[in-house]
This record gives structure tokens, C-alpha cells and sequence, in this order.
């Protein structure tokens, strides 16, 4: 798939050309020949002779950038200063901080934020734990908690890497939800540990987004935590996903005239996504599923399948169907795949039903490029954002914990997870909806105040908040 430049891949080079004629053209001009798109152009000294510009242009990826810069040195008399990476700028030293809510300007705020006068409230908390929720941060502080094993598509590449992606999680999460994330990024894939862990640091927290952790680990360490903790606990590759998924297809399926019950759905990928998505699936009213992985189709009659792909055999593929995902996918009426690039092709989904429905959510590489599909499916959905309909978990875990915070959950159902997706499909609404629009913007402020509304009514709290959140003592 060629890519479409984007500005994740945005450089700004500092070069000298000369003053007057169409030297500035040039630069344009070679850029846009290179493939590269000129985004802005800043004049940032100017003499009678020379002038300095600083050119930001998008690139496909990074070599393309790097051939974009060598096609500028060649042009005559442009003398090539400092490159920036924007992306790269935009981390420098991190991207969140902690700052105080209370000024800290004399001894009386010192004595009051501090001690001696911190001492009192640490006896209130200590005759009554669950004051902590209403006199520290803790009742609007989530922890995003990794191993680094399963990094976005990077795969296992360990904790220090893995901090900027729990960055800008919780940047996301005090942006889109106001919520005070915390990113903590484990030294230790250990299950055993990593369940510890968390179990110790969990006071602190009103809840857990588990984040980046390799199946079928995930499974385990979330089951558990679930059964020792009482804040909710939210694998967000899996529910995240799963919430958006289900958002998607119920506005689809709007579109194309069906219903959830008596669609056929089939899966390709049966990991940490695929399995939250089949289970969302059945809790919201699909009745017929068929998953599919690199061994083929999963039915009860398989042999070497985990307990993850026991379940999935147990409660899907009704009619015991065998082969590969191709034998899956004739008459099927809606495909989604959380898998690998490139494994079907347009004749495959030419052998759906009418009117078909195409979830290819591989990152970056989708299981089949979107103008293929289009072919002969109606609606299309990736998860990459240079393409309609962009299957996003950001769309959905800022409400979700907003609502499950205002309801002080101690857990999370898949009944909470259903209504979150209902409430994000009804974000688009008939006037808006068509083929190419069933997912909202994330920047829509709807999303998040709609999803954490019905999630914080399906977790037993008020339907409406009151006009502050701020409590008395």
C-alpha cells in the first residue's frame, strides 16, 4: 500500500536560498515532485542576498522524508541547515506533567498542603479507606499499566519503549475525559508479577487500563486482577477495540439495512481483540459467528486450541464449519479482521452476501487495501485514520472511564460495554450517516460525554451529574 503523506511523518528543514527570483517556487515544486506535501512555509530571516526559510512538509514515512531532504540539497544555491523531526520535537522530555491544584504562595499553604495540617487528613483516610476516594487524587486517577510486550505493531520491543505510547494514553485521557492518568511501564512480563504489582500500587487508582500486553498473558492478568481488585480493570486492545467494533457495525448495519441478530460475522484472528470483539458481539445480540486464525477455521472438532480458543470453538461457529477463512467468508455478511496485512482479496469478498460489510483493522497494513474491498463491499472500515471510517480506541476509553469514575464502579460489565457502544453509534446521527461516515470524529464532544453518560448509568449512577463534582466535607 502506498501511503499518503502524513504529518506523523512531518519534518521542517531549515535551508538559505537566494533572495528574490523563484527560488521559493523551486522548493515547492520540488517537494510536491518528490511525493511530499509542503504544509507550511515560514520566512524566519530575510537580508538583501539570502533568505531563511524553514519548510514543514509531510513525507509517506521516514526514508521518503530523507529523499525529500536530498532532493532539496540538490537545487542550486539552497544551502540545507538543521532537519527536525516533528514528531520526534513533540516528545522531547516527555508530553505530560503533574502540576498543582492549590498555589503554594506562603506558609499557610505550605502548613495546609503539607504538614503539620496533611496529618489530619491522612487520619480521617485511616479511620475511613474510603475517604481516599473523596480527599486525594484517586478518584479521578487511573493507572495505564504495561509490560512491553505487544507494543501497537512494534511487538515486544520492553518498558522504555513503550513510554511514549502510556504518554500519550494519558494525555488522551485528561484531554478527551479530564482524567489524571498515571503511565506505569513494568520492568517484568512475569504474570505473576505484574499481577503483584498492580495489587500494590492499586490504592492509588480508581481504576486500571491495562495496555500493550502480549496474549494470551492478557487474559490471565486481567481475569485476575478483576478477581483481587475492587476498581474496575479495562484491557483497552481488547474492550477498547471491542467497543469501537461493535459502535461501527451497529452504524453499518444502518446503513446497509440489516440487523445485528441476523447478520453472519466472520473473524480473522482469535488473539486479545478478536476474542473481546466475538464476546461483545454475542453480549449485544449476534448469533452467528466464525472465526478464523493462521490454522484456519475454529470449531470444536480442532485439536492443540488454548483456553481462549476452547471458548470461541464453544460458543461461535454454530454450524461446525471447517477449512480456511476464504470457506468462511462465502455468504457471509460481514467480515472483521484484526489479524494480518494482505490475506484476502477482492474475489474473496465478491463471495460475501450483498451489500456486505468489510472491517480490515490490521495496523498498518490492513487485511486488504480499502479500494479493493470497495469493489464489491458497501461499507469499509480500517484502522488507520488516512481512510474513512477509522476504527479508533480513543473513541471510547476516555468516556468509558469518565462514566465508570463518576459511578465510583468497583467493575465493568459487558453491559456497561454494550451501552457504551450503542451511545458512540448514536453519536452519528440519520442525517449524518452514509457508507463512509459511521464512526464520529474523535474530536466530536459529543463522543466522550455520550459514552460516559451511558456508561456511568449502566454501572448504577446518576443519570445526571450535578452542576459540580466537587464534594463537601
Amino acid at each position: 500500500m502506498n501511503a499518503a503523506p502524513s504529518v506523523s511523518y512531518s519534518i521542517t528543514v531549515r535551508l538559505e536560498v537566494p533572495a528574490g527570483g523563484a527560488a521559493v517556487s523551486h522548493l515547492t515544486t520540488s517537494v510536491e515532485e518528490a511525493g511530499g506535501l509542503v504544509t507550511a512555509l515560514d520566512v524566519t530571516a530575510s537580508g538583501h542576498e539570502r533568505l531563511r526559510i524553514d519548510v514543514t512538509c509531510a513525507a509517506r514515512d521516514a526514508d521518503h522524508a530523507d529523499e525529500i531532504v536530498a532532493v532539496l540539497r540538490t537545487l542550486p544555491g539552497v544551502d540545507i541547515g538543521k532537519v527536525s523531526d516533528r514528531t520526534f520535537l513533540m516528545h522531547l522530555g516527555g508530553k505530560i506533567e503533574m502540576t498543582s491544584k492549590h498555589p503554594i504562595r506562603n506558609r499557610d499553604d505550605l502548613s495546609m498542603v503539607y504538614t503539620p495540617g496533611v496529618a489530619r487528613v491522612c487520619l480521617a483516610i485511616a479511620k475511613n479507606r474510603e475517604d481516599a476516594r473523596r480527599l486525594t487524587v484517586k478518584r479521578n486517577s487511573v493507572a495505564v499499566i504495561t509490560d512491553g510486550s505487544a507494543v501497537l505493531g512494534l511487538g515486544n520491543i520492553g518498558p522504555e519503549a513503550a513510554m511514549p505510547v502510556m504518554e500519550g494514553k494519558a494525555a488522551l485521557f485528561k484531554r478527551f475525559g479530564e482524567i489524571d492518568a498515571w503511565p506505569l511501564c513494568l520492568d517484568t512480563q512475569d504474570a505473576d508479577e505484574i499481577v503483584a504489582v498492580v495489587k500494590a500500587v492499586a490504592p492509588g487508582f480508581a481504576g486500571i487500563n491495562l495496555e500493550d500486553i502480549s496474549a494470551p498473558r492478557c487474559f490471565e492478568i486481567e481475569a485476575r486482577l478483576r478477581e483481587a481488585l475492587d476498581i474496575p480493570v479495562f484491557h483497552d486492545d481488547q474492550h477498547g477495540t471491542a467497543i469501537v467494533v461493535l459502535s461501527a457495525l451497529i452504524n453499518a448495519l444502518r446503513v446497509v439495512g440489516k440487523e445485528l441478530s441476523e447478520v453472519r460475522v466472520v473473524m480473522s484472528g482469535a488473539g486479545a481483540a478478536g476474542t473481546a470483539i466475538m464476546k461483545l458481539l454475542l453480549d449485544a445480540g449476534v448469533g452467528h459467528i466464525v472465526a478464523a486464525d493462521i490454522d484456519g477455521i475454529v470449531h470444536r472438532g480442532r485439536t492443540g486450541m488454548g483456553d481462549e480458543l476452547t471458548w470461541i470453538a464453544e460458543h461461535t461457529n454454530p454450524d461446525s464449519l471447517t477449512g480456511s477463512l476464504a470457506d468462511a467468508m462465502v455468504g457471509a455478511d460481514v467480515f472483521i479482521g484484526v489479524s494480518a496485512p494482505n490475506i484476502i482479496t477482492a474475489d474473496n469478498v465478491a463471495t460475501m452476501a450483498d451489500k456486505s460489510i468489510v472491517f480490515a483493522l490490521a495496523n498498518p497494513e490492513p487485511e486488504i487495501h480499502p479500494a479493493e474491498a470497495t469493489k464489491h463491499a458497501t461499507v469499509v472500515a480500517t484502522g488507520r485514520s488516512d481512510f474513512p471510517n477509522q476504527i479508533n480506541n480513543v473513541l471510547a476509553f476516555p468516556g468509558v472511564f469518565r462514566g465508570l469514575l463518576d459511578a465510583q464502579s468497583r467493575d465493568i460489565t459487558g453491559e456497561m460495554l454494550v451501552a457504551a457502544a450503542k451511545a458512540l453509534a448514536s453519536v452519528v446521527t440519520d442525517s449524518e450517516l452514509n457508507a463512509t461516515y459511521i464512526t464520529p470524529s474523535v474530536f466530536n464532544p459529543d463522543v466522550h460525554t455520550a459514552v460516559a453518560k451511558a456508561v456511568r448509568v449502566a454501572a448504577g449512577g446518576p443519570v445526571d451529574l450535578p452542576a459540580t463534582t466537587e464534594q463537601t466535607i
